[in-house]
């Protein structure tokens, strides 16, 4: 055998090898980037659709307050004093919102139980 048909026949295997890898590789970046992105982007639509009047919320800007109107695509938030603000429904935080009113929670349930 001359060194040109060996390297032909370890050309063919490693080329299926690498098509394989490569497939592999695209699957697990779905699996762990893409798709939970996805579900992320979701659950955020699903929380903006569910807001109404007297939730407490946070903005991706750290601004803390409690919803007073909810417009189509707005929504008018009093953060304390009677100060109200107008923002962008796509501006309040999911994940913000939901570590403020989760620590709210469980600081209302200590002071309950030492009632």
């Amino acid at each position: 055998m001359t060194t040109a048909t060996v390297l032909l026949q370890m050309g063919g295997g490693g080329g299926m090898q690498s098509l394989i890898m490569m497939g592999l590789i695209v699957v697990v970046f779905y699996f762990f980037m893409i798709r939970p992105q996805m579900k992320k982007q979701k659950d955020h639509k699903k929380y903006i659709e569910e807001l109404k009047v007297n939730d407490k919320v946070v903005t991706t800007a750290g601004i803390h307050g409690r919803i007073v109107e909810v417009g189509e695509n707005t929504l008018i938030i009093d953060v304390g004093s009677g100060t109200r603000i107008k923002f962008d429904k796509a501006a309040v935080s999911l994940d913000a919102s939901k570590a403020a009113n989760a620590s709210k929670q469980a600081s209302n349930g200590a002071i309950e139980e030492k009632k």
